[in-house]
C-alpha cells in the first residue's frame, strides 16, 4: 500500500494521527510513503504508482478516481497560498492554486506551501491570500485539496472518517522541529492550523463545485 505524503505543515495533524492511531505497528510499517509536492502526486495517483494521496481539488475531479470528503480546507484565510501582484507566474508545485488565481481573475506570482506561509507571515501587505479572496467573493470555504483513492478505498475512508472526528496534538519537538526546519515560529505553525479543517462539509462541497465549475467555464483544467 503506497500513500502519497505532502511534507507541508497543512498536512502535519494526518501524518501525527496515522503514527498514533490503533493500527498495528507492523500494519503501519507495511504503508510505504511517497513524498512530493501536491502537483507530482497528481501524476503519481493519474498513473497508478501510488493507492491514495491528498491531491489537488483540481486533479481531483478526474474520472478514475474514488474521492472521499476529507480535503484541505480553508475555512476563510489560508496564508499558505498567496499571489504577489506583477507579471502572471505559476507556481510548479500547485495544479489548484494557479487554477483558483486564474477564476478571481488575479494576476502575479503564485506561491504555495510553507515558504508562502513565511513569506506572507513576513509581509502580508505584499501578498494576497487566495483563501481570503475566494471567501469574500463566494462566502463559501474553498478545498484546496481532496483525498483521492485508486485502491483501498474502504481502508482509507474509515481512517479519514476517524481522523475527521479527532482533535490533534502536536508535541513540542515537533513544532521546534519544524520551527527550524521552516523558518515559521511555532506560535505561528499553531495559529496557521486553526484557519484549516480536514472535511469536506456541505458548505465545502458548495464551495468545490462552484470552482470546478467556474474553471471549467473557463476551459482551465490544469495550469
Amino acid at each position: 500500500m503506497i500513500f502519497g505524503k505532502i511534507d507541508y505543515i497543512n498536512m502535519l495533524p494526518f501524518h501525527i494521527f496515522l503514527k498514533k492511531s490503533s493500527l498495528s505497528n507492523s500494519f503501519k510499517q507495511s504503508i510505504a510513503y511517497k513524498k512530493n509536492y501536491p502537483a507530482k502526486l497528481n501524476k503519481s495517483l493519474k498513473r497508478r504508482q501510488i493507492d491514495a494521496a491528498y491531491i489537488s481539488s483540481i486533479a481531483s475531479a478526474y474520472r478514475g478516481f474514488r474521492t472521499i470528503n476529507s480535503g484541505i480546507v480553508a475555512k476563510k484565510a489560508v496564508k499558505s497560498v498567496i499571489i504577489k501582484k506583477g507579471a502572471y507566474m505559476k507556481d510548479p508545485h500547485s495544479a489548484t492554486s494557479n487554477v483558483l488565481a486564474k477564476v478571481l481573475g488575479l494576476e502575479g506570482k503564485v506561491t504555495i506551501g510553507d515558504n508562502a506561509l513565511r513569506l506572507y507571515i513576513e509581509n502580508p501587505s505584499a501578498y494576497i491570500d487566495l483563501g481570503a479572496a475566494w471567501y469574500a467573493k463566494e462566502k463559501v470555504p474553498f478545498v484546496f485539496a481532496r483525498l483521492s483513492v485508486n485502491s483501498h478505498y474502504s481502508f482509507f475512508k474509515k481512517t479519514a472518517d476517524r481522523f475527521k472526528k479527532q482533535k490533534i496534538f502536536i508535541p513540542q519537538y515537533i513544532l521546534e522541529s519544524y520551527e527550524q526546519q521552516r523558518g515559521i515560529l511555532k506560535k505561528d505553525i499553531k495559529e496557521y492550523l486553526k484557519l484549516i479543517t480536514y472535511d469536506i462539509n456541505a458548505k465545502a462541497k458548495v464551495g468545490l463545485n462552484r470552482f470546478l465549475r467556474a474553471a471549467r467555464l473557463l476551459k482551465l483544467r490544469q495550469l
